[in-house]
């Protein structure tokens, strides 16, 4: 008896003769249905350790039981290679971004295939490799001929300490990460994407995607921010030519608007504040605002700092004059960066009113049960005018019509969506392959000098900018048009364009003719199932989603969206916290697989909780599931020899009872285990089901008396828990298959079928209620008509007792469950 689990050999063994057989390469083949599994790809950072472990081991489970279900499984895997990050080690460690990144994938690769992760290796793709970033180039200069890539000037955070852009998340405070100097704003030219072109496909387009989960969809229509209402103009006191353009979704409450608010960073500020001290006073407030993340100014949870100015606007439906504020909560990236406030109707209005004091007017009449602050609800205008009377739906029409009517606004529809920011002023990442000529203007590169390949001898220093703008051989350039002298753009693209199309890519990552071969991405798209983090919620799957669809415009793909169904997993939480590198709290994957092997590991990760919920990490659930694995493989090698000797085939009808009940249990476990990986992604009631089945077998292997005839059932029962948790742990399960004598690996084993006539109960056991309380129990065939089991029922001595002197009102009967007797008092 092999009676040690020896999880570091099994698993070297199995990863090995995976790897020689290239049991995972697929190609496209026509005559199976195919299914595309993919994990969002990751950065190459360093280290995978268990909170990332989930992940991938979620789309593995996925990947084998579809394989074995019969589909043409792809699942690839690869780098999002490009970023900060890598340029932050550079500054930190004195080593280059590319040779940093390199070395991280050797190491992230090799801990991928120790964790026996059944990807397609062949299809690796890195982002930072020109072969790749090529393709998007390309894309950018047909983006650009279309009129949805273009430039303008727009905010940035700057350190004038280190010379240098830096993103949101470097800015901690108001204060550089690295430096600590404080940070301004400053006004730069960059290049954006037109994604706003989309934004009612990309609206409409969530409600066509069923297999998404709802939390997510509301996220997506949340960020696009689709809102009907008016624009119009506040005429500012005292300047005869100065208007200040607002957008409100509620027009019908214009008799309530008692002042308006700019954004600080409006640029009519600077204009409407000429005297020194208030010049002062808005600087200050600005400095303060400056420290708030975007996010931070407009949480509903957080207080609304305001500052009034001296300035005046008027308003047009009453005539009145009114306050003009400018405020931490008004952004100018949403609608036109000033607002109409009226505190009535708008809780954050009412807040902000209350505390600087201003007037509320009630342009809605509240509910007579009402006791609440602003009313955002429907009734009857009152305090409005030409409005009076009518319903908020109404008003709203009548008021669009009036400002439209005098010249003074129009219907607009606005969307929280703004167009894609991709420039970087920053190193590590793919080029923007345009080329200003002093003579031609801005050109783009010419399609066969792709692709602009960034280069690597350069110094980074954090300081001063990106380092390609001091280097010569890549910023001068021949202009494609004319030939004459001229410079190259040097701003890297955002990661999230690379990040936007890796999947297309995967179809076919070794194609030199294009972004993708027509046919692979024809057979392969879109992805059947796409697994990552909540976290990505909104940008990269919106931004993906946006990729696809002008990639179809150009012609490229013919798929509307890129992913049918997503899967957002819950993070590992240790001490509280999301494990994390920067919060000190992770357990390397190395360590456990040392310890307990890979398969254990990924067991507890997942029969720990379903994948959509938070999984806290327990090391003693780590323990429970290494000794579920080592327990199996005692029960098998116990018993090796008898089970090899057994035959296969046997009649249930010659079982007795209790074998019956045995074989029964087999068939209802195959089809909760199959329903819990197919339908609900609930791997941990699926992998208890297998555990309360070899429970089952254990118990039965007791009953000596039974044991001969009982061997092949014991036999069938074993092989389907091995076969089943395959896609879990997929080595242990390899190595235990062998064991008994299979030929061949369980990646070419298909998934078990349950039968419907097992599952059928030969006898059942009906509880019987008076009056909804349980007062006895009969047991009848499962073939006995309802006539016969409420006869039963009745006639049960126990009952009965029950019953003596009592008129039965009626019998409530759930079939194959209970009988309920109501009866009088």
């Amino acid at each position: 008896m092999e009676d040690r689990y020896r999880a570091k050999a099994i698993e070297d063994k199995w990863q090995r003769i995976w790897e020689e057989n290239r049991t995972f390469q697929v190609t496209e083949n026509p005559g199976k249905p195919k299914y595309y599994v993919l994990e969002m790809f990751p950065y190459p950072s360093g280290r995978i350790h268990m909170g990332h472990v989930r992940v991938y081991a979620i789309g593995d489970v996925i990947a084998r039981f579809r394989r074995m279900k019969g589909y043409n499984v792809l699942h690839p895997m690869g780098w999002d290679a490009f970023g900060l990050p890598a340029e932050n080690a550079a500054i930190e460690r004195g080593i280059h971004p590319a040779k940093w990144t390199t070395e991280n994938i050797v190491y992230m690769r090799d801990q991928l295939k120790k964790m026996g992760i059944s990807y397609d290796w062949d299809r690796e793709i890195a982002t930072c490799d020109p072969e790749y970033y090529r393709w998007e180039q390309l894309v950018f200069i047909r983006m650009l001929e279309r009129g949805l890539a273009y430039r303008k000037r727009s905010t940035v955070n700057w350190c004038p300490s280190c010379q240098t852009v830096l993103a949101n998340e470097q800015v901690e405070g108001g204060r550089c990460w690295r430096c600590e100097s404080e940070v301004s704003k400053r006004d730069i030219d960059g290049w954006f994407f037109k994604i706003t072109a989309y934004a009612d496909e990309l609206l409409d387009g969530c409600d066509r995607l069923t297999g998404w989960p709802e939390r997510v969809i509301a996220m997506q229509k949340n960020w696009i921010g689709r809102s009907e209402g008016a624009e119009f103009d506040l005429p500012v006191v005292g300047y005869p030519d100065l208007k200040i353009r607002v957008f409100t979704t509620r027009p019908d409450t214009g008799f309530g608007m008692t002042y308006a608010v700019l954004a600080p960073e409006h640029p009519l500020v600077d204009q409407l504040v000429t005297e020194p001290s208030e010049q002062a006073e808005v600087e200050r407030f600005r400095a303060e605002v400056l420290k708030q993340s975007e996010q931070e100014r407009v949480a509903e949870d957080r207080p609304k700092h305001g500052l009034r100015l001296s300035a005046r606007v008027i308003n047009p439906f009453s005539g009145r004059e009114i306050p003009l504020f400018i405020a931490d909560y008004v952004l100018m990236i949403y609608g036109t960066g000033a607002i109409m406030a009226v505190p009535g109707e708008d809780q954050r209005d009412w807040d902000f009113a209350k505390t600087h004091e201003l007037d509320i007017i009630e342009t809605v009449n509240r509910p007579a049960e009402w006791s609440g602050e602003a009313f955002t609800g429907d009734g009857i205008k009152i305090n409005s005018g030409f409005l009076n009377g009518l319903t908020v739906a109404g008003a709203k029409r009548r008021a669009i019509d009036w400002l439209v009517e005098r010249g003074l606004g129009e219907a607009r529809v606005n969307y929280r969506l703004r167009d894609w920011g991709i420039s970087r002023q920053r190193y590590w990442g793919a080029p923007i392959p345009v080329i200003y000529c002093n003579a031609c203007g801005m050109v783009p590169e010419r399609e066969e000098n792709l692709p602009v390949v960034l280069p690597h001898d350069v110094q980074i220093s954090g300081k001063g900018g990106s380092p390609l703008t001091t280097h010569a051989a890549f910023v001068s350039a021949a202009c494609p048009r004319c030939g004459g002298p001229a410079r190259r753009e040097t701003d890297t693209m955002d990661t999230f364009v690379e990040s936007s199309w890796y999947f297309l890519r995967y179809c076919s990552p070794r194609f030199e003719g294009g972004i993708v071969e027509r046919d692979a991405a024809v057979y392969w798209m879109p992805v059947d199932q796409y697994i990552g983090g909540i976290e990505h919620a909104v940008l990269h799957l919106l931004y993906a989603r946006f990729y696809t669809k002008v990639l179809r415009d150009l012609g490229l793909v013919k798929v509307d969206e890129p992913f049918n169904a997503l899967l957002s997993q819950g993070m590992v939480v240790k001490d509280g916290a999301k494990m994390s590198k920067s919060k000190g709290n992770v357990v390397s994957d190395d360590v456990i697989r040392d310890k307990y092997g890979a398969d254990t590991g990924r067991l507890f990760e997942l029969f720990a909780g379903p994948p959509e919920k938070d999984l806290e990490w327990s090391d003693q659930g780590v323990e429970g599931a290494y000794r579920f694995l080592t327990r199996l493989w005692r029960f098998t090698f116990q018993h090796r020899e008898a089970l090899i000797a057994a035959r296969s085939d046997f009649s249930p009808n010659d079982l007795p009872g209790d074998l019956r009940n045995l074989y029964r249990l087999i068939h209802r476990t195959i089809k909760k285990v199959t329903e819990d990986i197919e339908s609900r992604f609930h791997f941990n009631t699926a992998i208890a089901a297998i555990m309360e089945l070899l429970n089952a077998l254990s118990a039965s292997v007791q009953d000596e008396s039974k044991r001969e005839i009982g061997t092949p059932v014991i036999k069938a029962g074993l092989e389907t828990i091995i076969t089943m948790l395959y896609p879990f742990v997929p080595h242990i399960a390899s190595e235990l298959w062998e064991s008994l004598d299979h030929r061949g690996g369980l990646d070419a084993v298909t998934w078990p079928q349950y039968s419907e006539a097992a599952l059928e109960e030969e006898q059942l056991l009906i509880v019987v209620q008076v009056n909804g309380k349980v007062r006895g129990k009969i047991t009848v065939s499962a073939d006995v008509d309802q006539t016969r089991i409420e006869s039963e029922a009745l006639q049960d001595q126990k009952v009965r007792s029950f019953l003596d002197g009592k008129k039965v009102q009626k019998v409530i009967h759930v079939p194959r469950r209970l009988v309920n007797i109501v009866v009088e008092g």
